[in-house]
C-alpha cells in the first residue's frame, strides 16, 4: 500500500506545523467559543439555504416534468433529471472561479454573495411559465437556471466547510464542522415537511397547477436571512493570518496545479466522496421520486414518499453528530471505512424492503441506509478540508469535491432513471450504493488521518 509520502499528503512528523514557518502561528482553540460559534451557526445556516434549494428540485422534480417538459412521463422526467445534471456540470466551473477568489480575496464576502445568487436562480425557477404558455422557451430557461444554481453551489460547499474548520479548535473541529451537514439534512426535512403540507392542504392538483412554485420562491425570505448573518461575521483567523503576513497565496489555481503534493490531494478529494452520490442525492433528493415512479403510483403518492424521506432525514440529523464526535475522539479514518462497509452490507438488503411497495418496511430500509450513511456524511468533508493547506484550500477542495459530484451525484437521477427503465429492476439504487461504497472505502486506505492535526496554512 503506498505511503503518505508516495501520495505526497504531508506525513506524522508535521504534528507541529502550527509552530513551523510558514504555517499557522495558533491553535484555535483559545478563540472566543462565541465567535466560533458565530461561524459555525453562519455556515450551517448557509447550508440549510443552498440544499433547501437545491433540495426542493429533487422533491417536487414530478410536479417540474409536467409543468416545464409538459407531462410526466419516463421521456419528460428523463429530461428533467437531465436539468439535475446539468446543475453539477456546471459546478466545476463555479469551483474554479469560486475557489480563486475565495483564496485570493477571502471567504466572508463571497460565501454571502453566493448564497445570494443561488436563491435568486431558486426563486426564478418558481417564475417560469409553463410549457404550455412557452414552449421549448421554459425548459430552456430552466436549464439556464440549473447553470447558475450549479455555479454558486460549486464554490459554496467547500467555502462553507473552509469557512467553518478554519474558525473550530483542532481537537472539535469535526463535530463544529458536522453541522454544515446537519443544516443541508434539515433543509430537505423541511422542504420535504414543506411540500408534504401543501399537499396536504391544497391537493395534489392544485400542487400540479400552481402550489409547486411556492416552495422555490420561499427561497427568497431565507437567502435574505443566510446573507444577513454571514455579512454579518469576520473573516477566518486562519486566512486572516495569511493576510497579515503578506502570504496570501497570489495565483492560488497555480499553485495547486503546479504542486504534486495538491494534485494527489485532489485525486483523493474526487474519489473519497464517491458514496455521496448514492447517499445524498438517491436516498434523499431523489428518494421521493424514485418511490413514486418506480414502484408505482398505486405503492406510494407523493405525500407517502415525502414521509419515508422524512423518517429517514430524522434519523441521519440524530446520527451526524454522534458521528463527528467519534471521528474527533477516534479519528476520521475509522469512521469513513465504518460507514462504507456499513452501506456496501445494507444497501441490497435494505433495497429489496423498500421495493415491496409496503410504506412500513420502506421506512425501516431508509433508516437504516440513513443510518449506515451518517459516518461518511458527518466526515468526509472534514477530511477533505484537512487535507489542504489554508492558502489553498477553497481552490483545491472545491476543485476535487466539484468533480466529484459530477461523475458520482449529478449524474445519479439520470442514470437511475435510465437503468431501471431498461433492466426492468428496481434495485438499481442498490447496486449503485454498494460500488460507491467500495470506491470510497478503497480510498481510506491511502489517506492518512488528520484528527486533532493543526491546519497547515501553506
Amino acid at each position: 500500500m503506498a505511503t503518505s509520502d508516495q501520495l505526497g499528503i504531508p506525513s506524522d512528523r508535521h504534528e507541529g506545523a502550527a509552530h513551523e514557518p510558514g504555517a499557522a502561528a495558533f491553535d484555535t482553540a483559545s478563540a472566543d467559543h462565541k465567535v466560533v460559534r458565530k461561524a459555525t451557526f453562519a455556515g450551517s445556516v448557509g447550508s440549510f439555504v443552498e440544499w433547501y434549494d437545491y433540495g426542493i428540485y429533487g422533491l417536487l422534480v414530478t410536479y417540474l416534468a409536467i409543468n416545464i417538459m409538459g407531462e410526466a412521463d419516463a421521456g419528460n422526467l428523463f429530461l428533467t433529471n437531465v436539468g439535475f445534471l446539468i446543475s453539477f456540470i456546471a459546478r466545476p466551473f463555479g469551483s474554479v472561479i469560486c475557489g480563486y477568489l475565495g483564496d485570493r480575496i477571502g471567504r466572508k464576502g463571497l460565501l454571502a454573495t453566493l448564497l445570494v445568487l443561488i436563491s435568486a436562480a431558486t426563486a426564478a425557477i418558481g417564475l417560469i411559465p409553463s410549457h404550455a404558455a412557452i414552449g421549448v422557451g421554459a425548459p430552456v430557461l430552466l436549464v439556464l437556471l440549473r447553470v447558475l444554481q450549479g455555479f454558486s453551489a460549486g464554490g459554496e460547499v467547500a467555502g462553507a466547510m473552509s469557512f467553518v474548520g478554519e474558525y473550530a479548535p483542532n481537537a472539535r473541529r469535526n463535530f463544529m464542522m458536522s453541522f454544515i451537514a446537519v443544516g443541508s439534512f434539515v433543509a430537505l426535512m423541511f422542504g420535504s415537511a414543506f411540500s408534504a403540507i401543501l399537499i396536504t392542504t391544497l391537493g395534489d392538483d392544485a400542487m400540479t397547477s400552481w402550489a409547486w412554485r411556492v416552495p422555490f420562491l420561499l427561497a427568497v425570505p431565507l437567502g435574505y436571512i443566510g446573507f444577513y448573518i454571514r455579512r454579518r461575521l469576520e473573516e477566518t483567523p486562519h486566512f486572516a493570518a495569511l493576510r497579515e503576513q503578506n502570504t496570501v497565496a497570489r495565483n492560488p489555481l497555480k499553485d495547486t496545479f503546479t504542486n504534486p503534493r495538491h494534485l494527489k490531494a485532489i485525486a483523493l478529494t474526487i474519489f473519497l466522496p464517491a458514496l455521496n452520490g448514492p447517499g445524498y442525492y438517491l436516498l434523499f433528493a431523489y428518494m421521493p421520486t424514485y418511490l413514486k415512479t418506480s414502484l408505482g403510483a398505486h405503492n406510494f403518492s407523493m405525500l407517502r414518499a415525502l414521509m419515508v424521506t422524512a423518517f429517514s432525514l430524522v434519523a441521519i440529523v440524530i446520527c451526524i453528530p454522534v458521528m463527528a464526535r467519534l471521528s474527533d475522539r477516534h479519528g476520521r479514518k475509522p469512521v469513513l471505512a465504518g460507514s462504507a462497509i456499513a452501506m456496501a452490507l445494507v444497501s441490497y438488503p435494505m433495497f429489496k424492503l423498500i421495493t415491496t411497495g409496503q410504506f412500513g418496511l420502506a421506512c425501516i430500509g431508509t433508516v437504516v441506509l440513513a443510518i449506515a450513511f451518517s459516518g461518511h456524511a458527518a466526515v468526509v468533508h472534514t477530511m477533505l478540508a484537512e487535507m489542504f493547506p489554508t492558502s489553498v484550500r477553497y481552490s483545491a477542495y472545491s476543485i476535487g469535491f466539484s468533480i466529484s459530484t459530477v461523475i458520482f451525484g449529478g449524474s445519479a437521477p439520470l442514470i437511475m432513471t435510465s437503468l431501471i427503465k431498461s433492466t426492468g429492476s428496481n434495485l438499481i439504487p442498490a447496486f449503485a450504493a454498494i460500488l460507491t461504497a467500495l470506491i470510497t472505502l478503497t480510498t481510506v486506505a491511502f489517506l492518512r488521518e488528520t484528527k486533532g492535526r493543526p491546519l497547515e496554512a501553506r
